[in-house]
């Protein structure tokens, strides 16, 4: 791979190793749970790269305290996966605090993350995700009812936020400084309102000021596309550390740029379409393993290229591949078949920088946040919405 350019240097002082709990993590970079997308496999893959956390695909609470076979399986972490990452989606702290426990008691994961940034309907709708920290109340008594059932095993929580339901329904530094006193190690920040989604640029600023007003470490998130964002975003903001999402979309390597990057070195991986294609096999083995479960599933190989197809385009954006070979590519049922559509690729088709910086995945458009009846209209109240809790997990 070649390497890029005048890659910037890091702020000074550089930012030490993250610290959660018993852990430490080496580059301070962790991988946001994005639905359908962190499972075991891709995982995998990106920790191949290089270092850091790895968090999987967010899990509701009460699925997991009723053991849905589904969540259970959402929940399982490979082989020398350490430390194991785990985020969770509740809205009713009693509940928010059995899964808690039963993580503890089984030993399910490492490292807790709750989730008060998710921006969609059906979570918004239900008063979770970020609809929830309007609710100062009710979201202190979630995060307390799950530091205090983590706190016997030593087991670290953290939480992960947007800057709050919309520009005039802002609650990052008010929500940041509650999970603060109840006891988290850390706060990470996506620099956008719910009613922002995934459109516009993310407030680095907002990053800044949560930084300052806190004394546990705090990550940004938002628009970290190539590894020099994230140099950036450390500079700016004086964030302990990084939170990486849909850049690392079709681009697992991003994550030994990060590694670099946080390191100090200036190598930057520009990988040609031969090695792109060398990573998409290694992704779609990976999951068609996950899949087959230990050989409890007949039609893992299938399910697992199938799961991989969603990928493809990610991993082809802005090299010249003809479209009759991406759409196969994006039908593939087999390895055997993957193989040969990868064959006929030009290999020596060099990266293309045009993409460099520019956003991966969703990109849509700012709308207004669906929330029960109300909401807005009593910021007191800790009472837990009539039936918030979602009893299924994934996207």
């Amino acid at each position: 791979m070649t390497a890029s350019p005048a890659a910037p240097t890091l702020p000074n002082p550089v930012p030490g190793p993250l610290t959660l709990g018993p852990h430490t993590v080496w580059p301070p970079v962790v991988l946001a749970p994005m639905a359908g997308i962190t499972n075991v496999a891709f995982r995998q893959l990106c920790r191949e790269q290089g270092g850091g956390l790895y968090v999987c695909e967010m899990v509701t609470t009460r699925a997991l305290v009723e053991r849905n076979p589904k969540t259970l399986r959402m929940v399982a972490f490979g082989d020398g996966e350490r430390p194991r990452s785990l985020q969770l989606y509740g809205i009713d702290p009693e509940v928010t605090a059995a899964a808690v426990r039963m993580v503890v008691e089984e030993d399910l994961a490492d490292h807790i993350d709750l989730n008060f940034g998710c921006p969609v309907p059906k979570v918004t709708r239900k008063g979770g995700g970020a609809a929830l920290p309007w609710r100062h109340r009710l979201f202190a008594r979630i995060v307390g009812s799950a530091v205090r059932a983590a706190a016997p095993a030593g087991v670290p929580v953290t939480v992960k936020m947007r800057k709050g339901i919309d520009d005039d329904h802002l609650t990052y530094v008010e929500a940041g400084l509650a999970a603060q006193d109840a006891g988290v190690a850390a706060v990470a920040l996506h620099g956008r309102t719910a009613a922002q989604r995934y459109s516009g640029t993310a407030d680095w600023d907002a990053i800044g000021t949560l930084k300052q007003a806190l004394d546990v470490p705090v990550l940004g998130n938002g628009d970290i596309w190539e590894a020099d964002d994230a140099l950036r975003m450390v500079a700016h903001t004086g964030a302990d550390g990084v939170v990486v999402g849909r850049g690392c979309l079709g681009r697992p390597w991003l994550f030994a740029d990060l590694a670099a990057a946080f390191d100090g070195r200036p190598q930057r991986r520009l990988p040609d379409l031969g090695e792109v294609a060398v990573t998409m096999r290694r992704h779609a083995e990976l999951l068609a393993d996950w899949y087959a479960d230990g050989g409890r599933n007949p039609n893992g190989e299938r399910d697992g290229c199938v799961d991989f197809r969603k990928h493809v385009a990610w991993y082809l954006k802005g090299f010249p591949v003809g479209s009759e070979l991406r759409r196969a590519l994006a039908m593939v049922n087999s390895l055997a078949e993957l193989d040969d559509l990868l064959g006929k690729l030009d290999t020596a088709e060099p990266f293309p920088v045009q993409t460099l910086g520019q956003p991966r995945g969703r990109t849509n458009s700012p709308g207004k946040v669906v929330l029960p009846d109300g909401w807005l209209a009593d910021r007191d109240s800790a009472e837990v919405p009539t039936g918030a809790e979602l009893a299924d997990s994934g996207g």
